[in-house]
């Protein structure tokens, strides 16, 4: 395992310790960075008419398409520094 997924690694369990709980675009953020880190452009069914909160995560990982997961990952890492939390 390289340094950037140790790093990325380290970043998901940080996150899940915040003190603060990340606003609802941040949260977005955090989830399609993710999901593109771990699993590349966005695949599957789309969420149903009514699910609004699988419907924006849905299109917070599609505007990520195209990203590599080094990149995602690296991101992932910046935001979640950025957080307090210590990737």
């Amino acid at each position: 395992m390289n340094d950037l997924h140790q790093r990325f690694e380290h970043a998901v369990n940080a996150v899940r310790q915040l003190r603060d709980r990340p606003d609802n675009d941040t949260l977005l953020q955090l989830y399609a960075l993710y999901k593109q880190a771990t699993e590349g452009d966005a695949h599957g069914p789309q969420p149903g008419f009514f699910d609004f909160v699988g419907d924006a995560k849905r299109k917070a990982w599609e505007r990520l398409a195209g990203t590599s997961a080094d990149e995602a990952m690296s991101r992932y890492v910046q935001l979640v520094e950025r957080l307090g939390g210590s990737a």
